[in-house]
C-alpha cells in the first residue's frame, strides 16, 4: 500500500476525494501504527503501517489507496510505566480520539485491559495496573470508519431564537419514540424518530422551539452493567466527541448513521426547532486507573487525563467517574474545540449544555471563571454565537457555581428548582427567595452582566423525580438498578400528597394534579428560559426512581397513550406555553427596576400580601408566608423590538398559594377602564374565563396558582364598575369630552 509523508493537521482521518490523510497526536508515544481491517468480524488487521512522519507531536501519512468506508485502529508505541503516569501498550488497538464514526463498537473482553486482568474467582492485586498486558485486542476493540462528510443540507438554517423567546425540551433521543404509535416502528427509538412529523407536531404544540438531547456522542455501556443485563442508558459514558452514537440511527452503519443525524437536524430546523446537545467533556468512559485502554489512556495517558502529581498512577477526580480531561494541556483544549466546532459546521448543531461544567473551568483545583477553556470560547467565532449552557456544578471541592459563569453563558438555575419544590411543597420561609427566583434571578446574575435570560429555569430533568413522581413519592425507589436503593439522591423537596405512590384515593389524585399544573404553570410564567423534562406533559412516571441512568425500558420510554386525566394535564400544559408565548412581559430581556417608571404609579414589578397591599418588609421576613402576588406591567417593559419598536403587552398578575387553606386574595387597582381576566387557575383549570373588577377579592384555592391579566372593561363585555365611572366622568370634565354612560356593574 502506498503512503506518502502527509500532514499534521487536520488530525484524524480525512478523506479529500483522492486518498486518506491520517494524524494522531501523542506528546510522549515513540511510534504509531495505522492498523486496517476489512471487516468488523475480522480478528487481526489485515494491514499494519507505520505512520511515516511526526510533526509538532503529532505523527502523520496521508494513503492515496484508502477510500471511505475503510475500518482502522492505532497501536501507539512507547513507555509503559504508570507510575510516572504512561500507559502505552503496543499490543491493544486503540480507537482515533478524531473519528468521525464508528466502524465497530465495543466487545467487552479483558483484552480491553492494558494490564492482566485477574479470572472471575480471583481477586484482583491491588498493584496489577503496574504491569503490561500481552494479549491482543484486535478482535474486541472498537474501530473508527473513514467519513465521507458530503451532505445536501440544501437551504437549511439555523433558526437562531434568541434566548428570551427560547422553550427547551429536555428529551433522550431513544426514550421519546420507542412508544409512540404515530412513529413508524422502523424509526421509533431513532435519530429518525425525533424528526417524524408526529414528535416535531407535539413539539410545536408544546410551543418547543429547542429539543436539548442527552448524549448523543458514542459512549460504552459500562461492563458491570452489561454482565448484569444493563446499559449506560444517559449515555454519559463518552468514548468518542466527535461520531454520533450509532445505536441511535435506524440504518446503523457507520456511514448512514451520520446521515441520519443530519436529517434530523434538516428537520427540526424546517419547523423552527433549535437543537441543543449535552456533552460531556469533563471525563471519559476509560475510567480511573484500574479502567480499560480503549483511545485516549493508550495514546497518551500523560497528556488527555489529570494525574495526581503526587502519585500521576493515579488521576484527579472531579466527576465521581474516575478521571479528569486535562484542560491545562493545549492539545485536549483543542480536541474539544475541534469537536464542538466539528458538532456546529459540519452537523449544523445549534448549541450545547455541558456536564459538570465547574469541571472545565478548573485550571488547578479551583473553580476558575476566567479559565482557558473560557477565554477560547470567547474569542471563538463560531461557538461564541452559539447557545451554550452550563450544569454549574462537579463533585470537587468548590464546584457548585451556580450563577459564577462568565458572560454569553446560561446556567441550569439549581437554585430556581430547589425554591419552587419548596414553596410548593408548603414549606415556610421560602417566599422571599421565590420572589427573586419568579423574577428571573437577578441575584445571581445581574452584577456580572447577564440577563434575565441567564437563568434556566428547571424543576424536573432527567436526573432526578419526573414531575409526576415529585409530587407522588417522598422517597427514591431505585431498587431496580440493583444498587440496594444506595443510588440517587436522597435530597428531593418532593411531597407526595399523602400516600406514598399509585392510589386510588379520589382526592389525593385532585391534589397531585393541581400540584402538577402549580409547578408546570410556575416555571412557564417565570422569567428566564424555560426548560420542560420530555415526558412531564405526559405524566410520565419512573414509579418512584429518581436515577434511572440504567435503565433502557418501559421505565424510561415514554408512554403516548394518555388517558383523560393525562390527556387534560396535556392539554392544560400546552395553554401555558402558549401563554406565555404571546405575553411579551413573560420573555423579559431586561431585568425588572421594582420602581414606577415615568411618573406612573404602577411598578414595572409589584409584589402584594392577600390583603392587596404591597409586601412589606416585615411580610417578607415572615417565616411562615405561603401567599403572594406578583403583578408585571406589561405597558412598561421599557424594551424595544428588533425593529426599534416598544415592546408593549398585557400586564399580569400571578396569585399563589402554597397553603392548604383557601385565602381570598384582593386584587389590586387597575386602569379605571380595566377589569382583570382570568387566564389560569389551578384549581379550575377548565373553567371558562372570568372577569374581576381592581378591589375585588379573588377565591384562591389552597394550593393552587392563577395568572389574570388587564384587559379593557368594554372589550371583555363588562360594563365598568361606580368607581370608575366617576373616575372616568372626572378625566372626562377635565378634558371637556362627553362622560361616559352610568352603567350599573354586573
Amino acid at each position: 500500500m502506498r503512503v506518502w509523508p502527509g500532514k499534521p493537521y487536520p488530525l484524524g482521518a480525512t478523506w479529500d476525494g483522492s486518498g486518506v490523510n491520517f494524524a494522531l497526536f501523542s506528546e510522549n508515544g515513540a511510534r504509531v501504527e495505522l492498523c486496517l481491517f476489512n471487516d468488523p468480524a475480522d480478528t487481526k488487521e489485515h494491514t499494519r503501517i507505520t505512520l511515516p512522519e511526526k510533526t509538532d507531536l503529532v505523527f502523520h501519512g496521508y494513503f492515496p489507496d484508502i477510500e471511505p468506508g475503510q475500518l482502522y485502529g492505532y497501536r501507539v508505541h512507547g513507555d509503559y510505566d504508570p507510575e510516572k503516569g504512561h500507559r502505552f501498550n503496543p499490543y491493544k488497538i486503540v480507537l482515533d480520539p478524531y473519528a468521525k464514526t464508528i466502524g465497530r463498537d465495543v466487545k467487552w473482553d479483558d483484552t480491553l485491559f492494558g494490564y492482566p486482568i485477574a479470572p472471575p474467582a480471583l481477586p484482583q492485586a491491588a498493584d496489577a495496573d503496574l504491569i503490561r498486558d500481552e494479549r491482543d485486542n484486535s478482535a474486541v476493540a472498537p474501530l473508527a470508519s473513514v467519513l465521507d462528510t458530503a451532505f445536501t443540507w440544501g437551504d437549511d438554517r439555523p433558526p437562531r431564537t434568541p434566548w428570551h423567546r427560547t422553550l427547551i425540551y429536555e428529551a433522550h433521543v431513544k426514550g421519546l419514540t420507542m412508544r409512540n404509535p404515530k412513529v413508524p416502528e422502523a424509526k421509533r427509538g431513532t435519530y429518525a424518530g425525533v424528526a417524524s412529523e408526529a414528535v416535531i407536531k407535539h413539539l410545536l404544540d408544546l410551543n418547543v422551539t429547542a429539543i436539548e438531547l442527552l448524549p448523543v456522542h458514542y459512549h460504552l455501556d459500562d461492563r458491570n452493567l452489561v454482565e448484569h443485563g444493563q446499559v449506560n442508558y444517559w449515555g454519559y459514558n463518552t468514548l468518542n466527541y466527535f461520531s454520533p452514537h450509532v445505536g441511535y440511527a435506524s440504518r446503523q452503519s457507520p456511514q448512514k448513521s451520520v446521515q441520519e443525524f443530519k436529517r434530523m437536524v434538516r428537520g427540526l430546523h424546517a419547523a423552527g426547532i433549535e437543537v441543543i446537545l449535552d456533552v460531556v467533556y469533563n471525563h471519559t468512559s476509560e475510567g480511573n486507573h484500574l479502567g480499560s485502554t480503549m483511545s485516549w489512556r493508550g495514546i497518551d495517558n500523560a497528556s488527555y487525563y489529570r494525574l495526581d502529581p503526587k502519585n500521576p498512577r493515579h488521576y484527579t477526580d472531579f466527576t465521581g467517574c474516575g478521571n479528569t480531561l486535562n484542560m491545562m494541556h493545549p492539545r485536549v483544549l483543542q480536541l474539544i474545540m475541534d469537536s464542538l466546532r466539528y458538532w456546529v459546521i459540519e452537523m449544523h448543531v445549534d448549541g450545547f449544555r455541558f456536564d459538570l461544567a465547574s469541571t472545565l473551568a478548573r485550571e488547578l483545583h479551583e473553580v476558575n471563571r476566567l479559565g482557558a477553556f473560557f477565554d477560547i470560547i470567547h474569542q471563538d467565532p463560531i461557538l461564541s454565537q452559539v447557545k451554550l449552557i452550563a450544569e454549574p456544578w462537579d463533585v470537587g471541592p468548590g464546584g457548585y457555581q451556580v450563577g459564577n459563569f462568565p458572560v454569553l453563558w446560561t446556567e441550569w438555575n439549581g437554585k430556581y428548582r430547589d425554591t419552587v419544590r419548596k414553596f410548593w411543597k408548603g414549606q415556610g420561609g421560602t417566599a422571599s427567595e421565590m420572589a427573586t427566583r419568579l423574577a428571573g434571578s437577578s441575584d445571581l446574575y445581574e452584577d456580572d452582566g447577564r440577563k434575565p435570560y441567564a437563568s434556566i429555569n428547571f424543576i424536573t430533568a432527567h436526573d432526578g423525580f419526573t414531575l409526576q413522581d415529585l409530587v407522588s413519592y417522598e422517597q427514591k425507589h431505585n431498587q431496580a438498578n440493583g444498587e440496594n436503593n444506595r443510588d440517587g439522591s436522597d435530597h428531593n423537596d418532593s411531597w407526595n400528597c399523602g400516600i406514598e405512590g399509585p392510589t386510588d384515593d379520589p382526592n389525593i389524585i385532585l391534589t397531585r394534579e393541581r400540584q402538577k399544573r402549580n409547578l408546570f404553570a410556575t416555571i412557564m410564567f417565570s422569567e428566564g428560559v424555560a426548560m420542560i423534562l420530555g415526558g412531564d406533559e405526559l405524566s410520565h412516571t419512573q414509579n418512584g426512581n429518581n436515577n434511572t441512568y440504567a435503565q433502557d425500558n418501559e421505565l424510561t420510554w415514554l408512554e403516548w397513550n394518555l388517558d383523560e386525566r393525562r390527556q387534560k394535564f396535556l392539554n392544560f400544559c400546552k395553554r401555558c406555553t402558549r401563554i406565555w408565548r404571546e405575553q411579551p412581559v413573560l420573555q423579559r430581556r431586561k431585568f425588572f427596576l421594582g420602581r414606577p417608571i415615568r411618573g406612573s404609579e404602577i411598578k414595572d414589578i409589584s409584589w402584594f400580601e392577600p390583603s392587596g397591599n404591597e409586601m412589606s418588609d416585615e411580610a417578607w421576613n415572615s417565616g411562615f408566608i405561603k401567599c403572594l402576588g406578583v403583578r408585571v406591567a406589561g405597558d412598561l417593559i421599557n424594551e424595544i423590538d428588533e425593529r426599534g419598536e416598544p415592546i408593549v403587552g398585557d400586564t399580569l398578575l400571578l396569585l399563589l398559594n402554597a397553603h392548604w387553606e383557601q385565602i381570598h386574595f384582593k386584587l389590586p387597582t387597575t386602569r379605571d377602564e380595566h377589569v382583570w381576566q382570568t387566564l389560569v387557575d389551578t384549581d379550575r383549570p377548565e373553567s371558562p374565563p372570568k372577569v374581576f373588577h381592581g378591589g375585588d377579592e379573588y377565591p384562591l384555592f389552597g394550593r393552587s396558582l392563577a395568572l389574570l391579566r388587564t384587559m379593557p372593561a368594554e372589550q371583555a363585555g363588562q360594563p365598568f364598575s361606580p368607581l370608575q365611572v366617576k373616575n372616568l366622568r372626572k378625566e372626562a370634565e377635565r378634558a371637556g369630552q362627553p362622560s361616559p354612560k352610568d352603567t350599573p356593574r354586573v
